[in-house]
């Protein structure tokens, strides 16, 4: 019997997401990647292969406070880089984790920054 890893699940999780969800130039993917103690998020034009912008907890300027707290200022912060660059709506990948906690946070600050997903 073979032992999988919560990464290796995650991992399946995040591939069949991403057969589903991808990023235009009109409509970029807003990817979330959550480690233990930071968490980042990218906007990726998935057809040309750059990232239009990127925000994370270990930016300067970014207050502690907290996990959830940290996620939600990464979501403003995400959100205001997103309209210096005249996006506006953006497509959502959870990146396999579940849409809970701090990647629940990071989208509900993001959306009452003016982004939409």
């Amino acid at each position: 019997m073979k032992i999988h890893t919560k990464t290796e699940a995650r991992g399946r999780i995040h591939l069949r997401i991403r057969k589903k969800v991808v990023g235009t130039e009109a409509r970029p993917r807003l990817a979330v990647f959550r480690s233990l103690k930071h968490i980042y998020a990218q906007v990726i034009d998935d057809g040309k292969g750059r990232t239009m912008a990127a925000a994370s907890s270990r930016d300067k300027g970014q207050t502690g406070g907290g996990k959830k707290e940290g996620a939600s200022g990464v979501g403003k912060l995400i959100a205001s880089r997103c309209r210096e660059k005249g996006i506006e709506s953006v497509v959502f990948d959870r990146g396999g984790f579940k849409y809970h906690g701090r990647i629940k946070a990071l989208a509900d600050a993001a959306r009452e920054a003016g982004l939409k997903f």
